[in-house]
């Protein structure tokens, strides 16, 4: 099969890029700005990306193998995942923070994101931690540590101005997504509700779970919306539990993902931000 790879890193030079290119063998090599580029006619086998993947991620650089001729138009949706993913933090992590209790909640976090704890178990045993927290401390997150991640805004607005939709699926809490929606310009969110009574955290979440099940409903459902496939949505993630919306996607991006996800996602942002994506479909 012939492909096209893409290497790209945000401090990557031109020849550092070419050196790895030539690995590939390609019959044509088109920059794509100062730290990336296209090589075309690539003879795709296994251990020619075994070999490219080592050698690339040594280098600093993201390397990806995709279909010659697929392009930012030949999708519909964006979906997103947004703890590690869209933002640099795991809210809950931040939120345990106001507590002290943030090792052990990021120590729970941290291996349901590998898969190894169910995540609606894993979610119900951080939050009821949280009992008792001012609900305040939710801003306090919000405003002091929420961020977003490297080239998320520039890959929102390009993805908009292409015509696509976006949706934000989130295993965390609509305190966030509800922010996030207005502030840049989503188009659907969905996430868990943190009970609060007499304004504190109850340390119990209202309703079901968004776990890795219902993020692929999610998609699945916005995707009737909208009237199209699943093979029409781009889908971005970082852990375990985004494995099965990321698997009915026509294109799976894992971002700064955990060893289980990047092996098998299409896409791994390993370095770039995730505007890379844009340099992978140009």
């Amino acid at each position: 099969m012939t492909t096209n790879l893409v290497l790209q890193g945000p401090q990557a030079d031109l020849e550092t890029l070419q050196r790895l290119a030539r690995l590939a063998n390609p019959q044509a090599v088109i920059p794509l700005g100062e730290h990336a580029l296209r090589a075309e006619g690539v003879a795709y086998g296994a251990a020619l990306k075994q070999e490219v993947d080592a050698a690339a991620f040594e280098a600093g650089v993201d390397a990806t193998f995709i279909a010659a001729g697929r392009r930012l138009s030949d999708f519909r949706l964006v979906a997103m995942d947004m703890d590690s993913t869209l933002i640099t933090i795991e809210c809950i992590d931040e939120i345990a923070d106001m507590q002290g209790l943030k090792p052990q909640v990021a120590a729970i976090t941290e291996a349901a994101m590998r898969g190894e704890l169910d995540f609606s178990e894993s979610l119900n045993r951080r939050v009821a931690l949280l009992e008792g927290l001012e609900a305040s401390a939710l801003q306090r997150v919000y405003d002091e540590r929420l961020r977003i991640s490297m080239g998320g805004e520039a890959m929102l607005k390009a993805v908009q101005a292409a015509g696509l939709k976006t949706l934000l699926v989130s295993g965390g809490f609509t305190f966030f997504t509800d922010r996030l929606k207005p502030r840049l310009g989503l188009d659907t969110t969905h996430a868990n509700v943190l009970e609060v009574v007499d304004g504190k955290l109850t340390g119990r979440v209202l309703g079901g779970i968004v776990d890795a099940e219902e993020k692929k409903r999610t998609v699945q459902r916005v995707c009737a919306e909208l009237g199209i496939d699943p093979s029409q949505a781009i889908v971005m993630g970082d852990g375990a539990n985004d494995l099965k919306m990321m698997g009915i996607a026509g294109l799976s991006v894992a971002f700064r993902a955990k060893p289980v996800v990047r092996e098998q996602a299409n896409v791994a942002l390993n370095f770039s931000g995730l505007d890379g994506l844009l340099a992978i479909l140009a």
